[in-house]
């Protein structure tokens, strides 16, 4: 039988008719269900957004007596993840951290890389908050941030929006103690937004690829909407953040062991006005960016932009 309160619930001139079905909650739980809350406790009904088409075996009962709905829609991943206290998702695991660090910047860069380059190292702030915003060519970017820009560099760690399909198993686990937290990069949720915020506040240290993925091919930088969100809503909290864009080159375009490898900071780009229109002429000002930072890079490591 059809659940019949989608239509009671539509009907403005009379208080709505809610029905409970007596569901076992893991049946309950699969369909999206939540509570309700009654004069007899609680019971299960389900949410706003489950199709009307679904059905559920036994009888429909009305509730008796006075009660309230709480009526969420189902949780999605991203919604998990990032609904925990704040200060959980961004805390650096005081062993994790520090073992991380001597692991990648002392071990595995320096055996992989025969020289390591940091350009512009003058544009980039140390105090204050900052989002950095590199272009991503390879998962050595992310150890290559903090060799140029990280707690030994500037005295604080680079803290990474990373997608959220690396938030996932093992390697999520590790992430999220590392201070990573996770955001759809084609739809940024509210929860992530407002805890990258939270981070600027703190004056932290950001990193968010603005790309949304690995290009490894020398086309022209396509960005997600995602950072000049994320820019705008910080500055309309009134904090000075600083934009830098980052650039990353290696000797070939996939590295390999005993290549060159070269980041460039360029200078931080200026977000000005409001609105979409203000938001596309930003991403397009910080595209060029990134593109000029990416050919200072790979100048130094003798691959320049169109080489193969």
């Amino acid at each position: 039988m059809d659940w019949p309160w989608h239509q009671s619930l539509a009907r403005p001139d009379e208080p709505p008719t809610l029905w409970a079905n007596p569901l076992q909650p893991q049946a309950a739980a699969a369909a999206g269900a939540t509570a309700l809350v009654g004069p007899g406790g609680p019971t299960l009904a389900p949410t706003l957004r489950t199709s009307p088409g679904i059905r559920f075996p036994g009888p429909l009962k009305p509730f008796p007596g006075r009660m309230t709905a709480q009526l969420t829609p189902p949780m999605t991943p991203e919604a998990r993840l990032s609904e925990r206290d704040p200060s959980s998702d961004v805390a650096i695991n005081p062993v994790l951290g520090p073992l991380a660090m001597v692991l990648t910047q002392d071990l595995a860069l320096p055996l992989f890389f025969r020289e390591l380059t940091v350009l512009g190292a003058e544009h980039l702030p140390l105090e204050g908050p900052v989002l950095l915003a590199p272009t991503h060519r390879s998962r050595w970017d992310a150890l290559l941030l903090p060799h140029a820009a990280g707690r030994r560099r500037t005295g604080r760690d680079c803290r990474f929006m990373v997608s959220i399909d690396e938030m996932a198993g093992l390697q999520g686990w590790f992430l999220q103690r590392l201070g990573c937290f996770p955001v759809n990069p084609r739809r940024p949720g509210p929860s992530s937004l407002r805890l990258a915020v939270e981070l600027l506040q703190a004056h932290q240290q950001l990193v968010v690829f603005p790309e949304g993925r690995i290009q490894q091919d020398d086309e022209p930088l396509r960005l997600m909407p995602g950072l000049a969100r994320l820019a705008q809503l910080a500055l309309a909290q009134g904090l000075p953040l600083q934009v830098l864009p980052v650039g990353i080159g290696y000797g070939h375009s996939r590295p390999r062991p005993g290549d060159r490898a070269a980041l460039c900071f360029g200078p931080p780009q200026p977000l000005e006005g409001e609105g979409r229109r203000a938001l596309a002429s930003f991403t397009h000002q910080l595209a060029a960016a990134m593109q000029s930072a990416e050919e200072a890079a790979r100048r130094a490591v003798g691959r320049p932009l169109g080489a193969a």
